[in-house]
């Protein structure tokens, strides 16, 4: 009985810290969606990075959103010894883990695969979006001056797009070496600036240890999560009998 209730209480403690954390995060992501000018203000300026607070809010917003899910169910299925609260919250967390597995098996046995299907998705949005939304704009000109690079795969992601017609059909200057005064077709071809996708690949490549050992931590977290959801579970069922 003394084990169950330690755990109880750890099992609601971590689980309140999850449920605050996305409270924060799920406010930021609604404060920088709605306002993102003020945001910038109250932080101070970062340079181009603050275009990125638009897209970065909509995603805060989702994890916000999850983790206050989970904290919740966590947190009241442990007080109340929630059998149903506490299958939720394995159920949901299994959902993840399975997900991340997932996706980390397409990433690594199918990357072929895995960049066509962002292929797919990032084409159009460069193509329509880029020049004509302020944020989508703003994203890729931080990735493409960070990194280095020109588009998904390389300049020719902008060929006949809305920035490629609006700009007298030439390209960003990131596609080009910063010799060039114009960035034309001819110029960018013989540049050959490299893709942002393969620039994002090689990095995490060279870091692969520290990736590697970010997603073991956070899978470890996950299975922890569930076996004591589920160890409770168990002793709740137990106690019912008792």
């Amino acid at each position: 009985m003394g084990c169950f209730t330690f755990v109880k209480v750890m099992m609601i403690l971590f689980n309140l810290f999850i449920f605050l954390a996305g409270g924060a995060l799920l406010g930021v992501g609604i404060w920088v969606s709605v306002d993102g000018t003020s945001f910038v203000k109250v932080i101070g300026p970062i340079s181009s990075q603050a275009m990125q607070f638009v897209n970065i809010g909509y995603f805060c917003i989702v994890i916000g959103a999850i983790l206050v899910i989970l904290g919740f169910l966590g947190c009241c299925g442990a007080q109340k010894e929630s059998k149903c609260l506490l299958m939720l919250f394995f159920a949901i967390v299994l959902i993840i883990f399975i997900a991340e597995i997932a996706a980390a098996v397409v990433a690594l046995v199918y990357s072929s695969f895995a960049e066509s299907l962002l292929r797919a998705w990032v084409t159009p949005v460069l193509r329509d979006d880029y020049g004509k939304q302020k944020d989508v704009t703003g994203i890729w000109n931080t990735t493409m001056s960070e990194l280095k690079c020109c588009g998904f795969t390389n300049y020719t992601d902008f060929s006949d797009s809305y920035y490629f017609r609006k700009n007298n059909d030439t390209f960003p200057s990131f596609c080009c070496n910063t010799t060039a005064a114009v960035c034309t077709e001819t110029v960018a071809m013989n540049s050959r600036i490299q893709g942002c996708f393969q620039q994002l690949f090689d990095i995490l490549k060279e870091n692969a240890h520290i990736v590697g050992g970010i997603a073991a931590g956070i899978c470890v977290l996950e299975i922890a999560a569930m076996a004591v959801s589920m160890y409770l579970y168990c002793k709740i069922d137990g106690k019912a009998y008792e």
